[in-house]
């Protein structure tokens, strides 16, 4: 069911204008908890089917794509087969996954989950893309791997997008080193003191959130010190 609020209040939520994110990306004002509710029901859905959701303008039945997958995978149920199957959808077709709530959506169980005990030599590759929503989702799949205190690849691809150009990055690549440093404060300290002069200060920001007033201060001194 659509709804004008819906519509407005979405279109504010992702500085959308006339209903559009960007060319092509139609948003119709329905509501996530029922495009989650819907995704639901059909979360045994083929991968063909998935991928026609994909192929649709509008934003909210690509939610729905995406939901469906994440739902899929986390089913005990599901085979591998049916995981690396949707893993290779959702790399494959990363072009309809094009906005930073279907990456944040999906990543970490479809991508992160399913490189868990595999290589993850493809997160490096996303990493150094020309692609904005590549790159978050090399960092934001490594939230999986966190689960397990894995934190290494967190550090790397972070390291990879620390001069990265886009706001989006770095709050992503700020964020997961903070929640890294959760379990690692030292690794996290060592990060800061490496790149805090040089890294963005949204993902500065974002990476001290949690520190003690002290240090939130003396990295953010780093950081003006090398203006």
């Amino acid at each position: 069911m659509t709804s004008v609020a819906e519509l407005k209040k979405i279109q504010g939520y992702f500085k959308s204008g006339e209903g559009q994110y960007a060319e092509g990306d139609i948003f119709i004002g329905v509501r996530m908890g029922q495009v989650f509710d819907l995704a639901k029901e059909f979360m045994d859905m083929d991968p063909v089917e998935i991928e026609m959701l994909l192929e649709s303008p509008i934003h909210e039945a690509r939610t729905g794509a995406v939901s469906i997958m994440d739902f899929q995978v986390r089913q005990k149920k599901t085979p591998e087969s049916r995981k690396k199957e949707l893993f290779d959808l959702y790399i494959r077709r990363h072009d309809r996954i094009n906005n930073w709530d279907l990456v944040d959506r999906a990543a970490i169980h479809v991508i992160g989950a399913y490189l868990a005990d595999k290589p993850r030599k493809i997160l490096y590759k996303l990493a150094k893309s020309k692609n904005i929503w590549e790159r978050r989702t090399a960092i934001v799949s490594t939230a999986y791997f966190l689960k397990s205190n894995d934190k290494s690849d967190t550090f790397k691809i972070a390291e990879l997008l620390v001069k990265d150009g886009e706001d989006l990055i770095h709050k992503a690549a700020g964020g997961w080193i903070r929640q890294a440093g959760k379990s690692d404060p030292s690794a996290l300290l060592a990060f800061l003191d490496r790149y805090a002069s040089i890294m963005p200060r949204v993902m500065l920001r974002f990476a001290i959130e949690q520190l003690d007033a002290k240090k939130k201060a003396a990295y953010m001194y780093m950081k003006e010190k090398k203006k």
